[in-house]
């Protein structure tokens, strides 16, 4: 089981905790609003208030007991930067922070930032890609030029088989899974026959992606 310290409960720090701790994660919240912290509480197995930009109120954290260290201070750079940098120096073993712009994230990298992350940069992303292209139902992304993608299926390939087709060949993808409703399971046989009712896990580039839109025309 993996243990995280998320210092600022904003609304991303709400989410996150809410969706580590549906995945059985253990959670420590530092904040110095106390009222901040309420709405954590049902997730979290501590709650701390406390000013984090003090060295000794976080060393009294242990923060290299946990997994990862995450800054999710939105309203204050200074004090992120600041929290990010005591942070690296107590040992954390790492240090994940929120930035809303690349110029911030060069500062939180130089001071102690192992990763950095751009919540809302990467939720616009998503939605561009996929409004972008009516292939698309959502994507995330694994390198700078790959990614998964959920796609519908094109509608040239239902009652045909994977092989038939001969997809990655004519389409330059990988088709890792089908799902149906909830449901997803690894395509393993290429004797599968597409269904309306799918949607299709796929690896590939936009591209890609834009290509077999076109040629579903």
């Amino acid at each position: 089981m993996k243990s995280f310290l998320i210092i600022g409960v904003g609304k991303f720090g709400y989410y996150l905790c809410r969706e580590l701790s549906a995945r059985g994660c253990d959670i420590m919240v530092a904040d110095q609003n106390e009222e901040a912290l309420t709405d954590v509480l049902p997730f979290v197995v501590s709650a701390k208030i406390g000013n984090c930009t003090r060295s000794d109120v976080l060393k009294s954290f242990g923060v290299d007991n946990y997994d990862a260290c995450i800054v999710c201070i939105d309203e204050d750079f200074q004090n992120s930067l600041q929290v990010t940098a005591l942070l690296s120096e107590l040992g954390a073993k790492e240090v994940i922070s929120f930035a809303s712009t690349e110029v911030q994230a060069k500062f939180l990298r130089r001071n102690g930032a192992d990763r950095v992350i751009f919540p809302e940069e990467a939720v616009a992303e998503r939605l561009a890609v996929s409004l972008s292209n009516d292939t698309i139902l959502d994507h995330f992304e694994l390198t700078n030029d790959l990614s998964i993608f959920e796609i519908a299926t094109p509608a040239a390939w239902i009652g045909k088989s994977v092989l038939e087709l001969n997809v990655r060949a004519h389409y330059g993808i990988s088709i890792l899974a089908v799902k149906r409703g909830e449901t997803a399971r690894m395509l393993n046989s290429p004797n599968y026959i597409f269904n309306a009712e799918d949607s299709l896990m796929v690896m590939g580039t936009e591209a890609d992606m834009a290509a077999l839109s076109f040629r579903r025309k």
